[in-house]
């Protein structure tokens, strides 16, 4: 008994002895795992293990074991030491406790700062985001993922990039933004304070209406699209489309757009007129100028009629082509064509067709056609055939503008002379104009009004024809010969198949 009560004496209580000991990390970041471990000479005779932090325990374990911060927190700094209760002889138990070891856990990353470009954003215009932090120097490859915060709500998250664009922001995007760093283990993350973004809205103005096809033109059949835009303006716009001479509204169209289309896609002769649009956002209404629309007819398939002065066509004959598409729009460009050979063109700037004249030769014989083009398509007419021969009279009209007018010669023997204009009157141009499928008599002038003069050695083979008008040829009158006449008193002679016109291009 006296034995137990000294060994009770002499006991040791709580004091520090190098039997336990600690071993931890003085410094450590946030995020950071951060193992206590305490241990003594003889783990096996420890009963009781018990860690503390600045005085107060925080863990007691009845082995020996270590204590881990698996997420070490800022709050986690504080001096750490354990104590063990232990063996000491036989069933006398001991206190052993370890020196304090100061632990200071800094931080990773400050909080981050939300930057924002431009700091005033106009609707429809791209934004960057900008989630500003730094990592400690012996920490910098540490992964980093970012988020980013509207009202609250994220826009993004897990973004490996500190920066975020945002492609078009609208007014109804203002409001409180913040990012947010974390490291990918997410064992460490900040938030960024607030910051108010207002986007700024722009009125509409420098409304404008334009036309495709351009200028205001556009063929019958075809689409027309009517273009509204405006120079500036932002938000949600409300476009609409409406014809001045009438009253009538098209439609309308709200886009966040400067510019919108309205389709007419069949256009015909009903949709000419004067037509404008609006451009409408919050309580701005601003309208355009007018544009005149023109509804232009296509060319479809022109007519080619060839007017001849007679019923038949001889060398020498001057033809009239006249080619004319009724409908199309002006300016017709009008081609006429031989064989597929061009004869020329003429361009008409008013309604109506066109004439062209063409003195036949023995190659003028062959197909025909004309071609009218008004800007959309060429159209061709249907083919017109054309048989040219040689004329098979003893008669003919010289110098004059066409076969059916000039000075009169006839032919004897294979020679050919003139007729003295004695008595020469309008029953002998009737029977000669006849004869040469002319047509009525018109006039009988003087031969030496077609120049040159016949030459001197050129007989005048009649010198009276005495015609009563009825005859079928000029053979079939009565005739005088010449005894007394010269080549200043040559007889002419028009007719109606060459009527005195202009026998130059004309338009119809």
């Amino acid at each position: 008994m006296l034995l137990w009560l000294l060994l009770l004496v002499l006991v040791p209580v709580g004091i520090r002895s190098d039997w336990l000991s600690i071993e931890m990390p003085r410094h450590a970041y946030e995020g950071d795992r951060v193992v206590v471990a305490c241990s003594g000479e003889n783990n096996s005779k420890i009963k009781r293990l018990m860690y503390y932090k600045n005085g107060h325990r925080i863990a007691t374990y009845h082995s020996a074991s270590s204590y881990t911060i698996s997420n070490a927190r800022s709050s986690d700094s504080g001096s750490y030491y354990c104590k063990a209760d232990r063996t000491w002889f036989l069933f006398v138990d001991t206190t052993e406790e370890t020196t304090s070891v100061r632990l200071t856990v800094q931080e990773l990353f400050p909080a981050p700062r939300l930057t924002v470009r431009p700091l005033l954003p106009t609707e429809g215009n791209s934004v960057t985001l900008s989630c500003d932090t730094r990592l400690a120097p012996d920490r910098s490859r540490t992964q980093l993922r970012y988020s980013f915060f509207r009202d609250g709500h994220a826009l993004k998250s897990g973004w490996s990039s500190s920066e975020f664009g945002i492609s078009a922001l609208w007014k109804e995007d203002s409001g409180y933004y913040s990012c947010e760093a974390m490291t990918a283990t997410r064992s460490v993350s900040r938030r960024s304070l607030q910051s108010h973004v207002e986007v700024q809205r722009i009125p509409v103005s420098g409304v404008l209406l334009e036309t495709q096809p351009p200028g205001g033109q556009a063929f019958e059949g075809n689409r027309l699209v009517l273009v509204c835009s405006v120079a500036e303006g932002t938000g949600e716009i409300t476009f609409s489309w409406h014809r001045e001479d009438t009253g009538e509204s098209l439609g309308s169209k709200s886009q966040r757009s400067q510019r919108s289309e309205l389709d007419i896609l069949v256009i015909g002769e009903s949709h000419a007129g004067r037509y404008y649009c609006t451009a409408k956002s919050d309580d701005d209404l601003i309208q355009s100028e007018a544009v005149n629309i023109t509804v232009r007819i296509p060319v479809s398939q022109p007519v080619l009629n060839i007017s001849a002065p007679g019923a038949h066509t001889y060398i020498g004959d001057i033809v009239e082509l006249h080619c004319e598409d009724k409908r199309a729009s002006p300016p017709v460009l009008y081609s006429f064509y031989h064989e597929n050979v061009s004869l020329g063109n003429i361009s008409v700037s008013s309604g109506g067709g066109v004439s062209f004249t063409l003195s036949l030769t023995t190659n003028r014989s062959g197909n025909y056609f004309c071609e009218a083009d008004n800007g959309l398509v060429a159209q061709r007419s249907e083919v017109v055939a054309l048989n040219v021969t040689e004329a098979p009279f003893k008669v003919r009209l010289v110098n004059g503008r066409h076969r059916c007018e000039g000075r009169v010669e006839v032919e004897q023997d294979g020679h050919w002379g003139t007729v003295c204009d004695d008595g020469w009157d309008m029953k002998d141009v009737a029977v000669l104009c006849r004869e040469l499928g002319c047509g009525a008599a018109k006039h009988t002038p003087a031969g030496m009004l077609y120049p040159p003069v016949a030459e001197e050695n050129q007989p005048v083979f009649i010198q009276v024809a005495l015609c009563n008008g009825t005859e079928e040829a000029l053979a079939e009158c009565e005739q005088v010969e010449a005894f007394d006449c010269g080549h200043d008193e040559d007889a002419g002679a028009v007719c109606e198949g060459g009527d005195g016109r202009d026998w130059g291009t004309e338009m119809g």
